[in-house]
């Protein structure tokens, strides 16, 4: 198959562009390398595949139509996995209009695009965020989600009901992929779990919110990838998913899993909530489990051995 990959060479698409390339497909990675974070940081994340023979990099924004235009008339894609995005609840409370532009706008763009060139398999990477502070737990895909606490969530949710609205209108197959905090080798630097160690390196005290009670149902990155290809293979029709692992885990049981494979003594500096955090996020995989073939195996103390592994070698 031909795929583009939007936000190609981030964390997540850059372990994917790998499988599918290993698995024998033509991958286009479309990213626009923005400061978010640092660009080397993704530049170094597609480094062993930029000589492939089935791979492509183009460096543009989502934002820019006249350019993915010229992209989709150069050449044919079988599928759009779109996971570009601006991502984050706390920096999208400060930033919710570059939000709203690049995450709604630029997946309509996208669409757009599908519904021009005839592209019928399109896969969207949604957020756990979407079912803000549900009391009902484990979250499944058809609870009540249009109380959104971030406007991070709430993009996510326009998200999915303008790729309903293009599937409806126009019979592209769309699979919805609510992805519960993915972790893992090459995980973006601001994520908690990155933080954690890094501070935990460094000496330095981590900031925990609230009591530290918070649980989350944290997702290792090869279980991903397994549930990303099972809804690239089962595109039809619309549909969404959550992607998890099935079961929580506390914030202060996390910090000693980072602290005890480091090797090193975490300090903890305790503060107020923040705006927008959910205390729990617990994915029913139920759905996921019987149509995917979705089944993720890496437990949250193998999965923290994996990632610090990683981080002591490039940090």
């Amino acid at each position: 198959m031909k795929i583009l990959i939007t936000g190609g060479a981030g964390f997540i698409g850059s372990h994917l562009t790998e499988k599918l390339l290993h698995d024998g497909h033509e991958v286009t990675c479309l990213d626009n390398f923005n400061d978010y974070y640092d660009p080397n940081i993704k530049r170094k994340n597609i480094q062993s595949v930029v000589d492939h023979p089935q791979f492509k990099l183009v460096e543009a924004d989502i934002l820019d139509v006249s350019f993915l235009e010229t992209l989709f008339d150069s050449q044919p894609f079988d599928v759009i996995v779109h996971l570009a995005a601006r991502a984050g609840v706390r920096p999208s409370i400060q930033q919710p209009l570059l939000y709203e532009q690049v995450n709604v706008q630029g997946t309509m763009n996208l669409l757009e695009l599908c519904k021009k060139h005839g592209i019928k398999k399109f896969v969207f990477a949604s957020s756990s965020s979407v079912y803000g502070a549900n009391k009902k737990t484990p979250f499944q895909e058809t609870d009540f989600v249009d109380n959104p606490i971030s406007p991070y969530a709430a993009t996510k949710k326009a998200g999915e009901l303008i790729c309903y609205t293009y599937h409806k209108l126009y019979n592209i197959s769309v699979n919805c992929l609510r992805f519960f905090t993915v972790y893992g080798p090459r995980q973006r630097p601001d994520m908690a779990i990155h933080k954690f160690a890094r501070l935990i390196a460094n000496g330095q005290p981590i900031p925990v919110f609230g009591s530290g009670k918070s649980r989350r149902d944290y997702t290792y990155i090869a279980d991903i990838l397994q549930g990303i290809l099972g809804a690239i293979d089962n595109c039809d029709g619309y549909n969404i998913y959550n992607l998890g692992e099935s079961n929580t885990v506390e914030l202060l049981y996390l910090i000693e899993l980072i602290q005890n494979a480091l090797g090193m003594k975490a300090l903890l500096d305790f503060q107020p909530d923040q705006p927008g955090d959910v205390p729990i996020t617990y994915a029913d995989i139920s759905k996921a489990r019987a149509e995917l073939k979705y089944d993720p195996q890496i437990n949250i103390e193998e999965g923290i051995k994996q990632f610090v592994k990683w981080f002591v070698q490039n940090k």
